[in-house]
Formats: structure tokens, sequence, C-alpha cells
């Protein structure tokens, strides 16, 4: 099935702002970003697991077991505060 991920702030300027994926059925978001992990170089700088990234799925906000429905968005972005 086929998922669509989007990357945002310091994420998007290192990965790109967005890219189609095909993923087995079932997989989570845990597991699309190890997917991403095992691509090396800015994927596995960007997205390394000592660093902190937040992830939403249809634009809701999950962790890493959240189970991705065909057709998602996924999106991928560095915690934000406000003030």
């Amino acid at each position: 099935m086929k998922v669509r991920l989007r990357f945002f702030a310091s994420l998007r300027e290192a990965l790109g702002a967005a890219e189609t994926l095909e993923v087995e059925a079932g997989t989570t978001a845990g597991a699309l970003r190890d997917a991403l992990l095992a691509r090396g170089g800015a994927y596995a700088q960007a997205l390394a697991r000592g660093r902190a990234v937040r992830c939403a799925v249809n634009q809701q906000m999950c962790d890493e077991s959240a189970v991705l429905p065909a057709d998602a968005e996924v999106a991928f972005f560095p915690p934000v505060t406000g003030g």
C-alpha cells in the first residue's frame, strides 16, 4: 500500500518536503521510521533514534505503535514550542 510522507521544519530542510512510499499492510509509524533510517545518509541523521521526532498520521498526532492505514499521510517533524 502507498503512504505519503511529509517532512517539516529542519527535517524538511534535510530530506525534502514530501515523497510517496510503498509499505506493507500493518506497517506501524515506528517501522516506517526504521525503514527510513535504514536508507542511511541524511535520513539516518535526521531521523536518528536519539533525536526527538514527532509523528502524525492523517493530521492526528500518534506514537510509533500506530498502524498506518492505506493512503495515509504520515508527517515527521521536530517538537515545537510556542510562546
